[in-house]
């Protein structure tokens, strides 16, 4: 007897802590919405400015700059949809959203500001990054194989 209140008593304080990070995942799905609605729009400003702009190349990194970051913000969007899904976190499209944003780093880093130590240890992110991708590939593979 005592075990079946304990239970109830923990599903009262389960329930509402439950509804509060519903609540707050779709807060976050919402401001992640708009801000990648923003960034797409001004990746589409940026691109349409660049044949009146002297400096194109400099237009066409501020568009790549623009674009992976709307790519960054999409897969953090996607891991929250997935959540919602299967309330589940899932963690393959946030290495996605890691690796996207060492890649932006490295297009963004350019030539000019050549640190060996930076440029190292943004390969060595880079590679962990792509292992851990491939691996949770490989394990995602495995869990819809057996399921």
């Amino acid at each position: 007897m005592d075990r079946e209140r304990f239970l109830k008593g923990v599903r009262w304080m389960v329930f509402p802590i439950t509804v509060v990070t519903f609540a707050i995942y779709v807060g976050v799905a919402i401001v992640l919405s708009l801000l990648a609605l923003i960034s797409l729009v001004d990746g589409a400003a940026l691109l349409l400015a660049i044949p009146g702009s002297p400096v194109t190349s400099a237009g066409l990194l501020a568009v790549l700059h623009t674009v992976l970051l709307t790519i960054i913000i999409v897969e953090i969007l996607e891991t929250v949809l997935v959540y919602f899904r299967t309330s589940r976190i899932q963690v393959r499209p946030i290495l996605i959203a890691g690796l996207t944003a060492m890649v932006r780093k490295v297009i963004m880093m350019g030539v000019e500001s050549f640190n060996a130590v930076d440029i190292m240890a943004t390969a060595v992110v880079i590679a962990v990054l792509t292992a851990a991708v491939i691996f949770m590939g490989k394990e995602e593979g495995d869990t819809q194989a057996k399921g």
